[in-house]
């Protein structure tokens, strides 16, 4: 769960290429309703990045307004869909192992980092202040989510659009994000080795350069 600190390491190198906007996706409660929030916050035409969960909205809004966007990149996400028993339990805050919901929190919180880095005291303490910020009412309502299988929705994205997988992802699996690219009809795929899932706090410069290299030569 997580704010625009997210991106802080980024805004120098991303502030270069164009003016940054960031998406509202903390107060709706289906991906339809965060996608259509996004869109009426943005510009007429832009370029969209969609972090883990932001990349089901970011697929969810591509397809709603196709024409406003000039290319979508997916970072440490997936299309899979999620079942009733796994909703339920992410709705409950627990994870395998029947551990307390703050237990498992915390247990969430270090896999999202690579296994060097899980118990990095810096990281660690952005990524739980993200969380405090946003506050039990935000985690809820984002576990409780509906996500449907969306592989075959990628298939009618058309505009250029980037993949990129972490090689140590805990949290999504490289074969599911990798999948994403073999699903999209005009796709480049990049791989941020000796990363976690955070990659824009454990990988911010290589990050930032994948994204400027495929937006330049692509001409977005």
């Amino acid at each position: 769960m997580c704010d625009k600190d997210l991106w802080t390491d980024m805004v120098p190198g991303l502030g270069a290429l164009g003016t940054i906007h960031y998406g509202n996706v903390y107060e709706d409660s289906t991906l339809e309703g965060m996608a259509q929030r996004v869109l009426d916050s943005s510009p007429e035409r832009f370029v969209l990045v969609g972090f883990s969960m932001g990349g089901f909205v970011a697929r969810v809004l591509t397809l709603m307004a196709p024409e406003r966007v000039s290319g979508v990149a997916f970072v440490a996400s997936s299309a899979r869909g999620y079942s009733k028993e796994e909703t339920e339990r992410r709705k409950a805050g627990y994870r395998p192992g029947d551990r307390p919901p703050r237990a498992a929190g915390e247990i969430s919180t270090a896999r999202g980092l690579h296994p060097d880095r899980e118990n990095d005291p810096v990281l660690l303490d952005r990524m739980r202040g993200m969380q405090r910020r946003l506050g039990r009412e935000v985690r809820t309502r984002q576990a409780a989510l509906i996500r449907l299988d969306g592989y075959a929705d990628l298939e009618r994205i058309a505009c250029p659009s980037l993949v990129v997988a972490c090689r140590q992802d805990r949290l999504r699996s490289f074969a599911e994000t990798e999948r994403m690219a073999q699903h999209l009809p005009d796709a480049r795929f990049a791989i941020l080795e000796d990363c976690g899932h955070m990659a824009p706090l454990e990988r911010p410069d290589e990050l930032t350069a994948l994204l400027a290299s495929w937006i330049e030569e692509t001409h977005l």
